[in-house]
């Protein structure tokens, strides 16, 4: 669901006496309906030496996924947890989320195979967590109970705010999660699978209270969600059209499934004042931007100009783009964003370019189509490597794109860690990085019962293919440093095969440098980036 930024009351005495007052309230007892269900605390006295941390009311206005035209109120009692001590009112409070590149594995698993793919979400997911500490919170504003004002709540379950809660929900989901019978996945903490008995698989990913379902087996879907919504409230809502503000598209007659973003690129489109009538460019980045820190401001008053320009905001909602669904410009986006801390006139114009580009390609998405080569070449990579691109500490940029039913599951454009000495050294520790992503991506998929032996890691260096697999040339490479040299036993031990590409055919040359329009177009062909 996409949230609403118009008219959102900031506290209870606002929403009292806002125009949709009736609906605030409506939205407000619904939440305290699932408090009391949930048995989410007991009026007591505070302990003496104790202190009660506040709550608020946040409110917000959602669209629904099937239905844009209708807009659900939604009040959220949150504590304020910014009050807790470390040590009293909370110790643990790290807690996973589902890994963008698993969502995208999942949905090529659904396009190979033609599986049915379900969303639900957990209603008040927080409150089904169990507590751990003892915790004391005011009365929510509004609902004090007659005669009782003086007591406190003592939380049996966790409440949205508190900083242990997202971990102490993750806790109950995952022991609920196993004795369902299902397995985590080593790899993602948030993967779940299970094979039944005819041989089939059924896959469940969640993040934070998100969830999807993907299985052939349609009784299998109905005896989770029958098993889910005995253990939890939950809302079904059907095929999965929408998680995380990307927009799931489906054609099963020609077995495509498609991700992209276009309302949110819309929004951030109209964040930025970039207009209908703004002229569209053709790729994220001109040759003409020499990014360097000789273009950072140098004076007070370049500084003080700006400090009023929205830098960081643009390049957050950037990077929030290119992690989810495009590849396309990841390159711009990390090349921008190494100057956030001090950006200049030029960064600045650099990252307008990037939302041009976006205004001309806001359908543009990542595709994924049934792969007739088998499952040995259902997950292929590809990597490169700009030697001294770093115009102030001279290192090299590292670039790979894995992909998986044809379309990218995975990619990444990073300065390396340390200068290279030569093309060769850059392509080397470039491949590297691949490789650990490769190990990662095939142990998933193994898990998830896709048994593909190898991954082919295509690079356009045959010198440092040759170095790979030879330990060779010591004089040359000595002062390598050792983590890189993991790369000859991995590739001794076969699962993961480095292929000589030209690098004309090398879709990852578009995430270390700025290529032309032409060639540009051509990588993003190779990978299924294309209008959805």
């Amino acid at each position: 669901m996409t949230v609403i930024e118009v008219d959102i009351p900031t506290d209870f005495t606002e929403a009292s006496r806002s125009k949709e007052a009736k609906n605030w309230h409506e939205a407000m007892d619904d939440e305290m309906l699932s408090l009391k269900k949930n048995k989410t605390w007991d009026l007591v006295e505070l302990p003496k030496g104790r202190k009660a941390i506040g709550c608020k009311w946040v409110y917000a206005k959602k669209d629904g996924i099937n239905n844009a035209s209708s807009v659900r109120f939604k009040a959220r009692l949150v504590a304020k947890g910014y009050a807790q001590k470390e040590g009293i009112d909370y110790n643990e409070i790290f807690s996973l989320v589902v890994k963008h590149s698993s969502i995208r594995i999942l949905l090529a698993l659904v396009a190979q195979f033609d599986l049915e793919l379900v969303q639900l979400d957990v209603k008040t997911a927080f409150l089904h967590g169990n507590l751990s500490e003892e915790i004391y919170i005011c009365q929510p504003e509004g609902y004090e109970e007659k005669g009782k004002e003086n007591l406190v709540c003592k939380l049996n379950k966790s409440l949205y705010g508190l900083k242990q809660s997202p971990r102490q929900w993750y806790l109950r989901f995952d022991k609920v999660m196993k004795d369902f019978g299902y397995t985590r996945s080593q790899y993602d903490h948030c993967v779940y699978h299970k094979k039944t008995r005819e041989g089939t698989y059924v896959y469940l990913l969640i993040y934070v209270d998100d969830m999807l379902i993907a299985s052939s087996d349609q009784t299998e879907i109905s005896k989770l969600k029958t098993q889910m919504q005995n253990e939890f409230e939950m809302k079904d809502l059907g095929e999965a059209k929408k998680i995380l503000g990307m927009e799931i598209t489906r054609d099963r007659k020609k077995g495509l499934v498609c991700l992209s973003q276009k309302q949110y690129v819309e929004r951030l489109l109209h964040k930025f004042g970039i207009r209908d009538e703004t002229k569209p460019v053709s790729t994220p980045l001109a040759s003409h931007f020499k990014m360097s820190t000789q273009l950072c401001p140098k004076s007070d008053e370049e500084r003080t100009k700006m400090k009023d320009i929205p830098y960081s905001s643009l390049v957050g909602g950037l990077m929030y783009a290119m992690v989810c669904t495009r590849p396309d410009i990841a390159h711009a986006v990390g090349l921008v964003s190494r100057f956030m801390h001090n950006p200049g006139k030029m960064h600045w114009e650099a990252a307008r370019w990037i939302l041009r580009y976006l205004h001309g390609t806001r359908s543009t998405g990542i595709c994924f189509e049934r792969n007739d080569k088998g499952i040995e070449k259902f997950s292929i990579g590809y990597v490169d490597s700009d030697f001294a691109s770093d115009l102030d500490k001279r290192r090299s940029t590292t670039g790979y794109v894995f992909t998986m039913a044809n379309g990218p599951i995975c990619w990444r454009s990073i300065l390396q860690p340390t200068v290279a000495l030569s093309t060769t050294e850059a392509e080397y520790m470039a491949m590297a990085e691949a490789i650990k992503e490769a190990i990662w991506t095939l142990g998933l998929i193994a898990d998830l019962g896709v048994k593909q032996r190898k991954i082919d890691v295509h690079c356009d260096s045959q010198s440092a293919i040759y170095l790979a697999k030879y330990q060779v040339h010591h004089a040359r490479t000595k002062h390598i440093d050792v983590r890189y040299h993991f790369v000859r036993e991995i590739i001794a031990e076969g699962e993961i095969l480095v292929k000589k590409i030209a690098s004309a055919d090398n879709p990852a040359d578009m995430l270390t440098k700025v290529v032309g329009a032409s060639k540009f177009s051509h990588c993003l062909d190779l990978v299924h980036v294309r209008q959805v």
